[in-house]
């Protein structure tokens, strides 16, 4: 430890945490037996050695590098509320507290983000070492750093650098994190000193996570092996703009002025389809559709930052108004929807001015990522805001006709940009890789995988394209892979004091591009949408890969951000985003994305704020809270009432069937019908559509005879081939999200579509085409699928048992060895919830019912009185896999409770457990 500590190291219990902390000292003790008995390595490791790195949080530190006291105050949760009387000694106090909570979390994140995994992993990482360094996320970041960040955010930057280091100073690994020693066994590895370089790059993987609708554009091209351009547009169908609202419902875009004008008509201005963007379907590229399997597998090895590799990934925001509130001022609620993480991927803490001046201009508090300074959501003394994830399209694919000497473009063969990277490998000998990009900055995805030759190879392309030779590369066009701002954003919204502070540090949040809601203490509600967002060339809209050979398939521009929409004070008083439509598309002359969420949540949350305000109700916090955990299935729903006319005859299949009569399409955790109908779905979606979905889209493993591709012949002359599915279970399709509803939807009335086929007795003679017999046979396989999993006896059956969620360690958790795996990660929870729901606990119906993705967290802010703010985490503070604040909020998570939110100076000081203060 530095020198001059004053009081005793390790976490000290105080007020209420007494009990947590005898709590965490008895499991201390059984990790030590455990140890001492020769589990897992077979060395010994003594309590001390457990508690090394827990963090000191009462008495004082020697921080060199501080200019004044800094005081940092912790809650029964462990929560870190940080007092400074500079901007520099605030976020270099900032690092030093996340660093003593989560330094592991933050060192394999920076090195993820940098394609350095082989470094603290060994020869594992390799792969997803070469794909990270072949997209570069480091190498931009450095460039921001150097070019287009503003002087202050590099100084905040530089401080909290600092405070990371200031805090490792002196210490062996032990000292760090139970993970370094257990690393120790197998690897010399040692932590480097932190850089400005490491947080921003967390922002690259971020981007990532939450690119938009690339998987949606690699799986319409793979579908193209079995289905055909009508098929595939079944299964991605129109966004329902008549059933579900959009974001922005007021305002309009002015075609003379280029500008988006909030409130007034709603009518026709704007929507005559002009501007660069192009609204094309994607017939102008279909033939460039081919198979994307390599991409697809290097995608789904690839670690995930906050997402499910980019799939699932939604989240709930909505504020509403004074008007409408019990305390007459704004409520703000927002629960991102991610992978589910340990420790998680949020961080909650306070960072205060003693007195806000231009010497120390923040007092702010909310969620933020560990290795990142500043808040991303939360409030400061005026203002609260949210975010969801936008979908819009900011990634194109590009098939590329490559040479000996390049690569084609324009008629010409222009040379690729090439630089070499070394990866360094614990315990193996480094590799050297040769990264080759486009003239406008493309990296060519093909080169890290042979499979992925089989695009070019496989693709088939229109009449005009040039020959394939030995087959097509694969180049990637990526907003974030240009130097941006995002990082001056989140200062400029930390500190921003009204609606136009925030429209302005929203313009900046350019990678990315997010859904901001807002409201303030002065009673306005607000929604803008920032980022960078590319327009096309008509005959282009991002749903397809694109001819890179052709010079007009490149993009043209990127969207003002004057002329994206926003919405303030509208006049219904609330304003809602869960991922689906921004504005109509007859509205808005460009093409955003083509593939929205399809408004299941964000309808619903509609729906119960509507149902309030004609009750004649005003909504509080504890309402907010409530909707937030709404339960309902909609597409339950629409498929119950159906079902429950299906004449079955076998008695116990009857008996689950009617465990749907009278059932409210509520999905609690100890609902046998929630249990059973979520079954009947998974296997709905099965017969109709998963059995006849290419390979590459179906859970690995799991195999079929099918026809064989390409044949010309009746289908009964054909002898039927086995094939397996390729794709991780928690990525497969059909994944039962809301664009499966609204593909049934949309086929319900058709009863003898295509889509309703069952095929008997394996083969296409005597085949089905009925909708209520494919039905029939689901609700079948379900009670037995069920029965299988749950037990004969119904009485038995819950949702909860099905739908589970384990937290994992992200690294050594779910790749080390079994005793490790054991000591770090926890669970299982029953759940409610459910894929789609607002309470938003996803699941891959094609994988199975565990949870893949959740409400990451909770918060409700209260802007009439900022201390009846609420918050929840999904685990806790620490990173520390024995710290009593490891996963101490999960237990109130699941239940759906939400812990006091402290932010003035005297709530802080009623609600602190634990002080440390750190001096010059």
């Amino acid at each position: 430890m530095p020198p001059n500590t004053t009081a005793s190291t390790g976490q000290q219990p105080g007020k209420s945490g007494r009990k947590k902390g005898r709590r965490a000292r008895l499991i201390v003790l059984v990790l030590v037996l455990a140890l001492v008995g020769g589990v897992g390595y077979g060395g010994y490791w003594s309590v001390s050695a457990v508690r090394a790195s827990f963090p000191q949080t009462k008495g004082s530190l020697t921080v060199p590098g501080l200019s004044g006291p800094v005081d940092v105050k912790r809650d029964d949760y462990g929560i870190p509320q940080i007092y400074a009387s500079s901007d520099e000694d605030l976020f270099m106090a900032q690092g030093y507290v996340q660093a003593q909570d989560r330094f592991y979390e933050m060192d394999v994140r920076r090195h993820m983000t940098s394609g350095r995994l082989s470094e603290m992993f060994g020869e594992s990482q390799v792969d997803n070492d070469e794909f990270l360094r072949t997209l570069g996320w480091d190498r931009v970041a450095k460039e921001e750093y150097d070019k287009t960040l503003s002087a202050s955010t590099k100084k905040y930057l530089q401080a909290y650098a600092k405070g990371v280091n200031a805090y490792l100073e002196g210490k062996d690994n032990k000292d760090i994190s139970l993970e370094y020693a257990a690393l120790g066994f197998t690897n010399d590895y040692k932590p480097q000193k932190w850089t400005p370089v490491d947080s921003l790059a967390w922002l690259k993987a971020m981007a990532w996570d939450l690119r938009g609708n690339m998987q949606d554009e690699i799986d319409r091209a793979l579908m193209t092996s079995r289905l055909g351009p009508k098929q595939i547009q079944d299964l991605y169908p129109d966004y329902p703009y008549g059933r579900n609202k959009t974001i922005v419902q007021t305002g309009q875009y002015d075609d003379i002025t280029r500008t988006f004008q909030p409130g007034g008509s709603t009518s026709a201005a704007g929507s005559s389809g002009t501007g660069t963007a192009g609204t094309a379907s994607s017939s102008g590229t279909s033939g460039l559709q081919g198979q994307l399997s390599g991409l697809q597998d290097v995608l789904d090895d690839l670690p995930t930052a906050v997402g499910v590799n980019g799939n699932g990934i939604g989240s709930n925001s909505w504020v509403v108004a004074g008007k409408h509130t019990i305390t007459g001022k704004p409520l703000l609620a927002n629960d991102p929807h991610l992978s589910a993480s340990l420790p998680s991927v949020w961080y909650q803490m306070g960072l205060h001015c003693r007195s806000v001046s231009s010497k120390c201009q923040y007092d702010v508090s909310g969620y933020t990522f560990a290795g990142m300074p500043g808040v991303i959501i939360g409030h400061n003394q005026n203002i609260a805001w949210g975010m969801t994830n936008s979908g819009v399209d900011v990634t194109d694919l590009y098939l590329e006709k490559l040479s000996g000497d390049g690569y084609l473009y324009d008629g010409k063969t222009v040379p690729f940009l090439t630089r070499e990277e070394t990866i360094n490998v614990a315990g193996g000998k480094s590799k050297k890789i040769v990264v080759r990009e486009t003239k406008d900055g493309m990296p060519l995805l093909s080169d890290r995988s042979s499979e992925l030759v089989k695009v070019g190879k496989k693709a088939a392309v229109d009449t005009a394209a040039p020959d394939r030779g030995d087959g097509y590369g694969i180049a990637l066009r990526w907003t974030a892979l240009d130097p941006g701002t995002s990082m001056d954003a989140v200062f400029a919204m930390d500190r921003a004091a009204n609606w136009s502070d925030f429209r302005g540090a929203a313009a900046l949040f350019d990678v990315p591009s997010q859904n901001l809601i807002y409201a303030d203490t002065k009673g306005h509600i607000g929604y803008t949408l920032p980022g960078k967002i590319p327009t096309r060339a008509k005959g282009y809209d991002g749903s397809v890969p694109a001819p890179g050979w052709d010079a007009g398939s490149r993009w043209t521009g990127y969207i003002d951000q004057d002329e994206l929409p926003y919405e303030y004070d509208p006049s219904r008083g609330y304003i809602v985003t869960a991922n689906q439509a921004v504005v109509d598309k007859a509205k808005y002359p460009y093409t955003l994305t083509t593939d929205w969420g399809y408004g299941a949540r964000s309808q619903r949350i509609t729906d119960l704020i509507q149902s309030k305000i004609d009750d004649g109700g005003k909504i509080s916090t504890d309402d907010m809270r409530q909707m937030q955990l709404d339960n309902s299935s909609e597409i339950a729903k629409l498929l119950v009432p159906k079902l429950l006319k299906i004449d079955i005859a076998d008695k116990d299949v009857r008996n689950a069937q009617e465990l749907l009569e009278g059932w409210d399409y509520t999905q609690d955790a100890d609902s046998a019908a929630a249990a059973y109908f979520n079954s009947v779905w998974r296997n709905i979606l099965k017969l109709a559509f998963g059995n006849k979905l290419p390979k590459e889209l179906r859970v690995k493993g799991q195999c079929l005879l099918v026809d064989p591709v390409n044949t010309t012949g009746p289908a009964d002359a054909t002898e039927k081939v086995r094939e397996c599915g390729e794709r991780d279970a928690d990525q497969a399709q059909p994944d039962g999200g809301d664009r499966w509803f609204e593909v049934v939807r949309n086929l319900m009335d058709d009863e003898k579509s295509d889509w309703w086929t069952t095929p008997k007795s394996g083969n296409r003679e005597g085949a089905n085409h009925n909708r209520d017999d494919l039905f029939k046979r689901a609700m079948i396989d379900a009670r037995w699928e069920l029965t299988a999993k749950l037990g004969k006896d119904i009485d038995t059956w819950s949702w909860g048992r099905l739908h589970r969620l384990f937290l994992k360690n992200q690294t050594l958790g779910t790749e080390g060895p079994g005793f490790l795996q054991y000591v770090l990660n926890r669970g299982p929870w029953k759940l409610s919830g459910g894929e789609a729901t607002v309470n938003a606990s996803g699941w891959n119906a094609a994988g199975g019912y565990g949870v893949v993705w959740v409400p990451s967290m909770r918060m409700v802010v209260n802007l009439s009185d900022l201390d009846k703010s609420k918050w929840i985490n999904l685990t806790g503070a620490s990173g520390h896999a024995y710290s009593a604040h490891y996963t101490d909020q999960t237990d109130k998570w699941a239940d759906g409770e939400l812990l006091d939110w402290s932010f003035s100076d005297d709530a802080v000081d009623e609600s602190t457990s634990d002080t440390l203060v750190l001096r010059p």
